[in-house]
Order: structure tokens, then C-alpha cells, then sequence
């Protein structure tokens, strides 16, 4: 075990996103346990300057959460998501797998599509699956990338709607029922919601 931990190891510094036990366990010689690995190593990281951490399905190597200040520098923001974004954004992770017209139901306008665009280029959103509704619906849903970004495990682990509000990420306009608790409108422009029931949806 302590040989696989080191090829776990070996292969999590090396790479430069996280992987899935299905990636490590490719790469590593047959009837080797990369959950295993993973579990040990994880253990033997507590503690230090680096922790290994899930992110989503997959796993990767993290700065220790307190330490984080050595590595900030002054940079200036040159990109900066637009309120209808962040508020797509939300909708997408608390709501997930919810469709376009969903999105503008909760928000109450329509989303333009360069909102969408600039969060699907982003790699915070993807397709998801089709809903087994008329028209056979688009789904939205965050990426790996989105949980990575804001060091979340799963999508559980969102703040709920005080700590959006706190953050200035959300006001008071919107309406009960957009997000985790209910929330709505804007009158910028963009979003909807979702019930997620599975024979709903088709892969």
C-alpha cells in the first residue's frame, strides 16, 4: 500500500487538474486499490502545508485553507461577471439540472445568450440532459471547474442565501423560489427553475 500511495501521490502533483479514482486506477498496475491509496494518503496529508482534497468526483492536491494568505499577490480583475451572470450562475448550481426556461421563470426576464456564452466559456456550466418534456429541453448544470474554483466538494456544500446576501452576491428583490429557499427577478436581463426528478430527464 505504501508503494500505491506514492504512485497516487506521484500522479496527483503531476497533474494539472484533479483526477478521478477511474483515472488514477488506469494509469497504476493491475490489482492496485487507488480508493485505498487515496484513503492513506489523504490521512498522511492532514495537517500539512497541502491537503488532498475532493473536488466533485475527482481529487487533487489543495493549498491548507489557513495558509492560503502566503499565496495571494495584488493582481487587478479584468473580467468581471455581470449581475445577470451571477445570478444564472446560482441558479444553475442551486437548481440544477434546470433548463433556460426555468432560469427565466425564477429571474423573471429572459437570459440573453451571451450570459450563458460567457458562462459556458468559463467552464462553470455545461449541458446537462435533455428534460422528457416537450421539445426535449437542454438542462444547465456546474462543472467540476466551478467547484474547484470555489473549493467545494459537491454542490451541497453552496452557502445558503444569508451568506449570498453577506457576500453582496444577492438582494432583496428577488422573490421567494429562486433559490436554495426561493428567490426571483432581476431587471437586468437573463433566467428559471427545476425539480430535478429523474424520469424527467433522459442521458
Amino acid at each position: 500500500m505504501g508503494e500505491q500511495e506514492r504512485m497516487v501521490e506521484a500522479m496527483l502533483f503531476a497533474s494539472a487538474h484533479p483526477l478521478t479514482l477511474r483515472d488514477m486506477a488506469a494509469r497504476m498496475p493491475h490489482g492496485c486499490d487507488a480508493a485505498e491509496a487515496v484513503a492513506y494518503l489523504r490521512k498522511r496529508y492532514e495537517g500539512r502545508g497541502v491537503r488532498l482534497m475532493r473536488v466533485g468526483d475527482a481529487w487533487a492536491f489543495r493549498t491548507a485553507p489557513d495558509l492560503a494568505f502566503l499565496m495571494q499577490k495584488e493582481s487587478t480583475e479584468v473580467r468581471k461577471l455581470s449581475r445577470a451572470a451571477i445570478e444564472t450562475l446560482a441558479i444553475v448550481a442551486y437548481h440544477q439540472p434546470v433548463t433556460r426556461a426555468e432560469i427565466e421563470e425564477i429571474r423573471g426576464v429572459s437570459v440573453s445568450r451571451g450570459t450563458i456564452d460567457q458562462l459556458l466559456e468559463l467552464d462553470w456550466i455545461r449541458l446537462g440532459r435533455r428534460k422528457m418534456t416537450p421539445g426535449r429541453p437542454v438542462t444547465f448544470v456546474v462543472t467540476p471547474e466551478f467547484l474547484d474554483h470555489f473549493s467545494l466538494e459537491t454542490a451541497r456544500d453552496l452557502p445558503g442565501l444569508k451568506e449570498l446576501r453577506a457576500a453582496g452576491l444577492l438582494d432583496n428583490r428577488l422573490p421567494p423560489g429562486a433559490m436554495a429557499a426561493g428567490e426571483n427577478g432581476s431587471d437586468d436581463e437573463d433566467d428559471a427553475t427545476g425539480d430535478g426528478q429523474s424520469e424527467l430527464f433522459e442521458e
